[in-house]
Order: C-alpha cells, then structure tokens, then sequence
C-alpha cells in the first residue's frame, strides 16, 4: 500500500527529531540534553517529541522496533535447506561486509557504545532490548517447532545465538574503543566469528573431553642461582 501525505509526514517529523536528538547526544553527551532542547533544534514543540517517542532513551534508540524483530526475520528468511545457524552467519558476516548497523559494526558504533556506557538509563535500556529481542526470537523458534510452553528449548537456542552475536560485537567495540583501527579488528574478528558459529553448530559436548580440571602443566620453575 502507498504511504499517504500524513504518514511520509508523520514519518518525515519522527526521523527528524531523532536526528537531531542523536546529533545533541554525539555533541555533548546524553545525560547534558534535555528533552526542551531537542525540541527547540527540531522546530517543534516538546508534547510532539512526546507524541513520537515515550521516553528521552527511547528518542536514542529510535529504532528499536526494528532491532528487535531482526532476529525474528532471519528465521523466517533463511533460504531453503538453511540451518538456524546457518542462518545467522550468513546474517552476521552479510553485516560485517557491509558495515551495518544491526549488529553494531557500522562506522560509528564506537561512538554509539561510549554514549551509552556514559548513561545508566541507555545501559539499561540497551538491556532491555537485548532482553525484548531474545523474548521474540523465542517465541518465533517455538511456533517453528510446535513447542510446548513448558519446553526450554526455543529459549536456550535464542539466549545462546543472540549472546553469541552481542559478544563478537562487544570485543569488536571494545577494541575500537580502545584506538585500535578497524583494518586490524577485522580479520580478527571474522576468525572469531567463524569458530563462535562452528561452536553453535557443532555444540560443546566435546570441548575439554578426556581433559580433566587437574590435567594442566604447572609452568617450571628454575631454582635461584645462589
């Protein structure tokens, strides 16, 4: 259906004011904005930025719908014959080739995590969609199996692919954080991400077996010359 005048404009004002909302945040920090200032920037008034976004966390993560339906989506568009892992990686590396931002490798996604890590609300607000995104993957695994409600399964399959992706993104940041050039993270961080996926696809079951706790060697140690 065609976007009529009143929606492209609804959504044009929407856009708008997270731009500039966005733009305060990167200048000087989220907590130093106040909800009066991104409307004056905007052109409009502060019950409109309201009218668009509940919460001043939730004029940051203005696309929050999105994100987290995108796991959902890349169970229902995995190709034909695709494993649910499979699936994934394919998601995760399309992502990484293209610097996009739905698993926080995009440009920028530095300065995204150093707003964040700035503010108490936006970490917790980080968490509850990480949170919100799980639940809907979930719900999407059980209804592809037919689970039962009281069968964990579709839940620990999520937890275990989207923690899985939010670390490699995590170790990606922090290095970026860090100083460190993207040219250098990058093979690194495809390395990382094939052995992560490999794990998901293959299990655990056979990491450390026939190693016990007290297998390892004690470093040797020269005794001090006199």
């Amino acid at each position: 259906m065609e976007e009529g005048l009143r929606e492209r404009k609804k959504r044009e004002t929407r856009q708008r004011i997270a731009d500039m909302a966005m733009g305060l945040f990167m200048a000087k920090g989220f907590d130093n904005v106040t909800v009066a200032e991104i409307a004056r920037v905007a052109d409009v008034s502060v019950n409109t930025v309201f009218n668009y976004f509940g919460t001043k966390e939730d004029l940051f993560a203005d696309r929050q719908d999105v994100a987290i339906d995108l796991a959902p989506q890349v169970l229902r568009e995995r190709e034909p014959g695709e494993s649910l892992v499979g699936a994934f990686r394919r998601d995760f590396f399309d992502a990484l080739d293209t610097r996009h931002w739905r698993y926080g490798l995009s440009q920028g996604s530095d300065v995204f995590a150093r707003i964040v890590g700035e503010a108490p609300s936006l970490v917790a607000k980080l968490r509850e969609m990480h949170e919100k995104r799980e639940d809907a993957l979930t719900r999407a695994l059980a209804d592809e199996l037919e689970a039962d409600a009281d069968d964990l399964t579709p839940r620990l399959v999520a937890t275990h692919i989207l923690n899985t992706t939010r670390i490699l993104t995590h170790s990606s940041v922090r290095r970026q954080l860090a100083g460190e050039q993207w040219e250098s993270i990058e093979p690194d961080l495809r390395a990382q991400a094939d052995k992560a996926f490999d794990l998901l696809e293959s299990g655990i079951g056979d990491l450390l077996a026939g190693k016990g706790a007290g297998d390892h060697h004690e470093p040797e140690h020269q005794d001090d010359e006199a």
